[in-house]
């Protein structure tokens, strides 16, 4: 008995057990080195700013907890969600853009239906009962970004420059999105979607001359919304708003120029460190209406101070700033227009929502990536967080 248990102890058989089992610890290892940590933290410490945010925002309506948990929820999920957008391979995602482009059309088409549900004056949300919400148009924001990088980098990955053709289809695939959010119609996320489809178009390596056909179409596409007379009046409001911030005018002392100038307001009674999380004046007298989303900043600024909003500020420039690298060392061109496209994303909404926040941006409604209440924003973003460690962890191999 003991030599057979010595001999079957020896087998070949056991050794290979044995080694797989030790590769795949390694490869387990090799997969958390490859891991892009700046990302990480900059992404976690902006949603644990944002969690204490929300709750110092809903606090004097006496939300705060009830903000805080469902944020924290929100949060969770999302972090769940970009360990599935890293998973799988991102090339290998090229095969499901087309169904993930589809999913997202149908979200927008539901939108347009009797069950689409108008929230703060955008008819963009899709009611799930329970005070459950989604919006569609964030997720078709990552489907965009996909099927353009794929269409500008699968049939001609080894030439210098996409064709006509490619370009094209490009604009052909964006169109149908866009145009169902512009039917709704949300403005701030038109804007994000233009800006996503300029860059990564521009950055693709197409030729000049499709550059400056881009700007007079959107300029086109800006004088035809005007005289067609497709936005409501308290969408021009929002985008004429910024230059009537005197609260004193007949324009600010109502709606959204008034709402502009008491953000600005609250960012100024917080000078230097702020009046502490939970103690701003303007924040505990709601001043500013919707501060747990689009002027989230406002509260930062008044209760944490320069300090603070000075440190989101940085956090979200590190993300970017890692989301360029990931793009500038991406092996394919697929990868790097995936990055490039996430770069254009959250540099455009940061840029929109912290300028309304200090008066130089019309008010657009958009978030702020990461900090803002909304499950839904925060889910598309942390899906954008996964794919961009998708394509830093296949690039590192």
């Amino acid at each position: 008995m003991t030599g057979w248990s010595e001999s079957s102890h020896s087998a070949p058989i056991s050794r290979k057990q044995v080694t797989t089992l030790r590769s795949r610890a390694l490869d387990k290892e090799g997969i958390l080195r490859r891991i892009d940590w700046v990302l990480v933290g900059a992404t976690a410490a902006l949603c644990v700013i944002g969690c204490a945010l929300v709750w110092a925002a809903t606090k004097p309506q006496g939300l705060g907890q009830s903000y805080l948990k469902k944020d924290v929820l929100n949060v969770a999920i999302g972090v769940v969600l970009a360990i599935v957008a890293a998973s799988v391979d991102y090339r290998t995602l090229r095969a499901y853009t087309p169904v993930l482009y589809v999913l997202s059309v149908l979200g927008l088409v539901v939108v347009l239906s009797p069950l689409g549900q108008t929230v703060n004056g955008a008819h963009s949300w899709i009611a799930l009962g329970g005070g459950f919400e989604i919006q569609p148009s964030e997720f078709a924001k990552v489907a965009v970004v996909l099927g353009i990088a794929m269409l500008l980098s699968e049939r001609r990955e080894g030439s210098g420059e996409p064709t006509t053709q490619d370009v094209v289809l490009s604009l052909g695939f964006a169109a149908v999105p866009v145009l169902l959010i512009l039917a709704q119609p949300d403005v701030g996320s038109i804007m994000v979607f233009a800006f996503i489809i300029f860059g990564m178009l521009a950055l693709s390596g197409i030729r000049g001359r499709w550059v400056v056909g881009l700007l007079l179409a959107a300029l086109l596409g800006v004088v035809v919304i005007a005289k067609l007379h497709l936005l409501h009046k308290y969408q021009i409001a929002r985008i004429t708003s910024f230059e009537h911030l005197d609260s004193s005018n007949s324009a600010g002392s109502q709606g959204y120029g008034f709402n502009q100038a008491q953000a600005r307001i609250a960012i100024g009674h917080g000078g230097i460190f702020g009046q502490g999380l939970g103690h701003g004046t303007q924040t505990n007298g709601q001043f500013v209406p919707e501060q747990q989303t689009d002027f989230v900043f406002s509260v930062a600024g008044e209760e944490l101070g320069l300090v603070g909003a000075g440190l989101i500020v940085l956090l979200e420039g590190v993300i970017l700033w890692r989301a360029l690298r990931i793009a500038r060392l991406a092996e394919d061109r697929f990868g790097m227009l995936l990055a490039v496209g996430i770069v254009c994303w959250f540099g455009f909404q940061m840029f929109e929502n912290i300028g309304m926040n200090l008066g130089i941006m019309p008010i657009t409604g958009l978030p702020l990536p990461f900090v803002s209440y909304g499950g839904t924003s925060m889910f598309a973003s942390m899906i954008a967080i996964g794919l961009l460690q998708n394509v830093h962890i296949r690039t590192q191999r």
